[in-house]
């Protein structure tokens, strides 16, 4: 038996997210039937996160242990004819030690969120950002965001569907930063709530729409309440970047 670490590209508009669902097709179903298909065994793919429907991932880390003797770069080419053309891509394999855990080895973990800020509407980005008309303003954004970073409690920015032991996390970075057409947003941590990028995004949003100050931000943080909080942006701007693991 080997086990098979593989990073995985994914647009996440046509699935109902990573974890396998009854009700429609996801990521992991879609590999685990084509391990299935150049394997013969019915294995299951652990990532290191759970993305929610229309989320995106740049480099999702995933294993699989696989019985078959087989080659990680057969595998991992394999897999790619068989993926098509669902929009799933590996973009490497390689064969790790049985005790490398894509979920519980990984130390951190980050996002992107993109936006774009204009009032007309999105053609061929349409399910890959956040369209907000209003003009935004990335300095408060910035402001507000730095009032996140840290060990805080972050029921409010928690899905009521979460199933996470604790609100309590520790948030390492969150960055503001302008592009071309509207901004990014950056988050780092060695885990996340469930949705809990998408809300700090909606809240910040709020502080760039000049709805809110740094200082609600921080208040609404306090009350540890999901009715404090303004908004939960859209899946469509989410990416998984990376997943992060000890070296040596």
């Amino acid at each position: 038996m080997t086990r098979f670490a593989l990073t995985i590209e994914y647009d996440g508009r046509p699935f109902m997210g990573w974890q396998k669902q009854d009700h429609g097709p996801s990521v992991q179903a879609t590999i685990e039937a084509a391990v299935h298909a150049v394997t013969g065994e019915r294995t299951l793919v652990y990532a290191a996160g759970r993305t929610d429907a229309g989320v995106h991932a740049r480099a999702m880390r995933a294993h699989v242990d696989i019985a078959k003797p087989i080659a990680p770069f057969r595998l991992g080419e394999a897999l790619n004819a068989l993926l098509r053309p669902a929009p799933v891509a590996i973009l490497a394999c390689e064969a790790v030690a049985d005790d490398w855990h894509a979920r519980f080895s990984c130390v951190k973990r980050s996002y992107e969120y993109r936006i774009v800020n204009r009032r007309a509407p999105l053609t061929w980005e349409k399910g890959l950002a956040w369209q907000v008309p209003q003009p935004l303003d990335a300095a408060a954004m910035q402001a507000g965001a730095d009032r996140l970073v840290g060990l805080h409690d972050f029921t409010t920015f928690r899905s009521v569907h979460c199933q996470s032991a604790s609100p309590v996390k520790t948030v390492d970075t969150i960055t503001v930063t302008p592009t071309r057409d509207g901004l990014t947003v950056f988050a780092e941590a060695r885990s996340f709530l469930h949705h809990q990028v998408r809300s700090i995004v909606g809240t910040l949003a709020f502080v760039g729409m000049g709805r809110w100050t740094p200082d609600d931000v921080t208040a609404a943080l306090a009350a540890r309440d999901r009715q404090a909080l303004p908004l939960n942006a859209p899946p469509d701007g989410l990416y998984f970047l990376a997943a992060e693991y000890p070296t040596g």
